[in-house]
């Protein structure tokens, strides 16, 4: 990284390095905008890999949508403040293609219906509606739907999986659905195995060759496969068609809990391939403040503890997070926005942050604490004026959504990015 005083000039600076922060990024770089983007990628290790739309709607109800476009709808019509009630379904549709494109482009390809959500398996064995999944756990969904004679493989002292309880949780419903248990690929030792150890020792060729031989004793009448999202990082798809060509079967990989394999590889294909694009990359490294500057745009300090960088931008774009990627900061009066102190939709008291009940059917108001912004994603204060015609916010920092209960986390966070991106261009 360079000395503070080697000032640097962009045209769009990014703030986060999440989903909405990545998508941000992509988008704005394709546009032809030069952008500097500054966040702890970590935070994307924590995604499963599937992008939701909208899978569960309305949620107090907790009904689930097989057809997200009526839902989003629906939503429109209920929810005005929503932020997905500013963008029209084709331009949401847009985003989620350029994404998976450009995912497809650099050897992470993803599939699903356009007009539905695919029902996926799950590692505690339910099914989780969703509208991208990577084209790994493609095959899982098809048996799943057709209750086909399946196989599931635990990995002796792999944590956070078990194929057991995926196959007693279902049994009921799935009757030709076993288990087994092999040991994980690469030496044998005690203790637990950790899913990027064997992720990594997949990619050897050798390795899946020891690791289908392994499987092939198990496979009796099986159709299917199904595997914890371990199948490498790198070479996934290839990965993937030699275990099937090996074993004769459909292979797919079930997603675990976070932080993930499937994470991880977006993670590194992020971090890998958009500074080739261009994009002036301060990765693991934190914005630590930004100034509004007198003559117009932003001056930010970015460094891990003390600057170590200053650029100057034309444009910001937040996608900080909410909690978890402290964009907004709970204190004891209240919920504040940690960089620019900007004003916070939030309950008027912090007794209704929350409802009685942990599972309250209405959900928690302080889910749907965050920024207010306008129909081009500009934050806004409580009488509707736009804080700064150049800072603009996207993501899970925006106010009046519940992405976790709705399942639209990866919906809200890209299409929220592409309409933000669309209306820096068009200034």
């Amino acid at each position: 990284m360079q000395t503070p005083t080697d000032e640097k000039h962009c045209q769009l600076m990014v703030i986060g390095a999440g989903m909405a922060g990545m998508a941000a990024t992509l988008f704005a770089v394709k546009q032809g905008l030069q952008v500097a983007q500054a966040g702890l990628t970590g935070e994307v290790i924590y995604a499963s890999g599937v992008f939701d739309l909208l899978g569960v709607y309305p949620p107090e109800k907790r009904q689930v949508r097989e057809d997200p476009w009526r839902a989003l709808a629906e939503l429109a019509q209920a929810e005005p403040n929503h932020p997905y009630a500013r963008l029209a379904p084709q331009e949401i549709a847009h985003a989620m293609d350029l994404l998976t494109e450009y995912l497809g482009e650099i050897g992470l390809p993803y599939t699903g219906h356009p007009t539905k959500n695919t029902r996926l398996l799950t590692s505690v064995g339910t099914a989780k509606p969703t509208f991208r999944l990577p084209i790994s756990m493609a095959a899982g969904s098809e048996a799943l739907a057709q209750k086909a004679p399946c196989l599931l493989v635990d990995l002796v002292g792999l944590r956070g999986f078990s194929a057991r309880q995926m196959a007693s949780t279902l049994a009921h419903q799935w009757p030709d659905l076993r288990t087994a248990t092999v040991e994980a690929p690469g030496p044998v030792v005690h203790g637990p195995k950790y899913p990027e150890h064997v992720a990594r020792t997949l990619e050897v060729e050798a390795e899946r060759d020891a690791f289908a031989a392994a499987i092939a004793p198990h496979i009796a009448d099986a159709r299917y496969v199904g595997l914890p999202a371990v199948l490498g990082i790198y070479k996934t798809p290839e990965i993937v068609a030699q275990l099937e060509e090996r074993l004769k079967v459909r292979i797919f990989e079930i997603p675990t809990m976070p932080p993930a394999i499937t994470g991880l590889r977006l993670k590194e294909a992020f971090e890998s391939h958009l500074p080739t694009m261009g994009v002036d990359a301060y990765y693991h490294y934190r914005v630590l403040s930004v100034h509004p500057a007198s003559s117009g745009g932003f001056r930010l300090e970015i460094g891990k503890n003390d600057t170590e960088q200053v650029v100057h931008a034309d444009t910001v774009v937040l996608a900080t997070g909410r909690f978890l990627g402290k964009g907004l900061i709970p204190e004891r009066d209240g919920i504040h926005e940690a960089l620019l102190d900007l004003p916070v939709h939030q309950p008027r008291h912090r007794d209704r942050w929350y409802a009685g009940a942990f599972l309250a059917p209405e959900g928690h108001a302080v889910s749907r604490a965050g920024l207010e912004v306008d129909d081009q994603f500009r934050p806004v204060t409580a009488d509707g004026r736009v804080v700064n015609d150049r800072l603009f916010a996207v993501g899970s920092i925006l106010a009046h959504q519940d992405w976790m209960r709705t399942k639209s986390g990866v919906g809200i966070a890209v299409a929220s990015a592409w309409k933000a991106v669309q209306a820096i261009c068009a200034a």
